[in-house]
C-alpha cells in the first residue's frame, strides 16, 4: 500500500481513508488478513497508537473485524465493501461539483465537461 499524507488533514482521517480505498478498490481482499498494526503503523510511518485508532474506525463501519488471538481481517460482506466505495465516490463527486461552482460551472457545463472528457478519452484509446 502506498501512503502519501496531505498536512492539512489529520493523519488518523487519512489512514482510515487509505485503508478504506485499498479495500474498496481490491488492493485488499474481502476476507484477507490485515497487516499487523506495528507493521502497518512502520510501513506507513505513524505511531501506532494512530493506527490503531484508525482500524477501530474500520471495525465500527464494519469494514474489518477482529478475530480474538489472531489479527484483523477485510470483511467479505460485499454489500458493506460496496457502500464504502459509493461513500467514497460521492466524496470524489461533491469535491468536483464544489470545485467547478467556484470557477463558475452550472449543473448542466458540468455534465458537458465530463462528457467531453470522456469522449476525448475513447477517442484517444481508438488510436
Amino acid at each position: 500500500m502506498q501512503w502519501h499524507f496531505d498536512n492539512e488533514l489529520p493523519i488518523y482521517t487519512q489512514l482510515v481513508g487509505h485503508i478504506k480505498r485499498a479495500i474498496a478498490t481490491g488492493e485488499l481482499r474481502p476476507g484477507e488478513k490485515m497487516t499487523p498494526v506495528r507493521e502497518l503503523s512502520l510501513e506507513a510511518g505513524v505511531n501506532p497508537n494512530t493506527m490503531q485508532r484508525a482500524l477501530q474506525q474500520l471495525e465500527r463501519e464494519g469494514l474489518v473485524y477482529p478475530q480474538r488471538g489472531n489479527g484483523r481481517y477485510v470483511t467479505e460482506d460485499v454489500d458493506v465493501i460496496d457502500g464504502a466505495r459509493k461513500t467514497l465516490a460521492a466524496g470524489h463527486v461533491r469535491r468536483y461539483r464544489e470545485a467547478m461552482r467556484a470557477l463558475g460551472y452550472s449543473e448542466e457545463e458540468m455534465s458537458g465537461l465530463l462528457r467531453e472528457s470522456r469522449e476525448e478519452e475513447n477517442d484517444g484509446s481508438m488510436s
